[in-house]
């Protein structure tokens, strides 16, 4: 029986590589960067993303010939490597599906709860030593609107419950505890938190602007924990500018790193963090094993989990 190849495309130093170990004598590993994908996808049957920031694969798809059998992301979101060459062929997507939502909900729980109790001023305030006493929002019994309903999107829902949240989550269409889009604005209206967690797809793309900032409480705060390119940036500095809505916290932006020039860094209200959210001790070691997990059942022949959905850009829901 012929060896299996795996190439993975590994992210620029120092991003240390993936656990593979234990496929050692029964798969030849590769490895390449960007430059050197194109050349190298006719020899694999597996494609490990490993680096999943890089659109590489979008660029270097063959459209015929040679190609992976199996392309796996260590990343929930498929945007950067899905294309039309891929996504006609017969080649199987699976995605990182499990390994974030609970480090990404725990992480917009400690945003909701920073915004509500103003602890950035408190931060800015203790470093220019002035003692200056203020009220604080209580998060118990406010509502959320939490747009996005796949597993980061209802763990995101089940923690901000937790804390006495009224939690409305939604989706693509309605189904049992899942509003359809139809309704987003009217809930956008009642809310409190909105927590941005849907994929990137056309549909998707720039959901957030002027007209949604301006459905909004003056009262509301935005989170965007999903994909950067789901929020017209423009338009929230300039909500946050014109009071439309009371603060803001990105974790993902349209272009990363975040040039030093964006006016984001210093729009009124806003929390920047370098895309981060789901990143917690040990979550590159989780990935590789996930791979090895997934690697197992498809070299068995059995069925594989977190198979993306390539029309639509994401796993589906159960």
């Amino acid at each position: 029986m012929a060896t299996t190849t795996v190439l993975v495309l590994d992210a620029a130093p120092p991003t240390p590589p993936p656990r593979l170990g234990s496929l050692t004598g029964r798969a030849r590993i590769l490895h390449t960067d960007e430059a050197g994908l194109a050349a190298r996808l006719p020899l694999a049957d597996v494609l490990l993303v490993w680096d999943f920031a890089s659109d590489a694969v979008r660029r270097a798809w063959p459209g015929e010939g040679s190609r992976p059998r199996w392309v796996h992301t260590a990343s929930a979101g498929v945007d950067h490597l899905m294309c039309p060459e891929l996504a006609a062929c017969d080649t199987v997507v699976t995605n990182a599906r499990g390994v974030f939502d609970e480090p990404i909900a725990e992480y917009v729980a400690a945003l909701v709860l920073a915004l509500a109790k103003d602890l950035p001023r408190t931060l800015e305030l203790q470093r220019e030593r002035s003692w200056r006493h203020r009220e604080s929002r209580r998060v118990a019994g406010t509502r959320a609107c939490v747009v996005g309903s796949g597993p980061i999107g209802r763990a995101v829902a089940r923690t901000l419950k937790a804390l006495g949240v009224t939690t409305a989550l939604v989706g693509r269409a309605p189904r049992p505890g899942v509003h359809g889009a139809e309704e987003l604005d009217r809930l956008l209206a009642r809310a409190d938190w909105v927590v941005c967690a849907a994929p990137l797809t056309d549909d998707t793309r720039g959901m957030f602007d002027a007209r949604r900032f301006g459905v909004m409480q003056p009262s509301a705060h935005f989170i965007n924990i999903g994909r950067g390119p789901l929020v017209v940036e423009d338009d929230l500095v300039a909500a946050l500018s014109k009071r439309w809505i009371a603060g803001a916290a990105l974790d993902v932006f349209a272009h990363e790193p975040l040039p030093g020039d964006s006016p984001l860094w210093a729009a009124p209200g806003l929390l920047v963090s370098p895309h981060m959210s789901g990143d917690t001790v040990g979550w590159r070691d989780e990935l590789g094993a996930q791979f090895i997990e997934l690697y197992e059942a498809w070299a068995a022949g059995r069925p594989l989990r977190n198979v993306v959905d390539k029309e639509r850009g994401y796993v589906p829901g159960h």
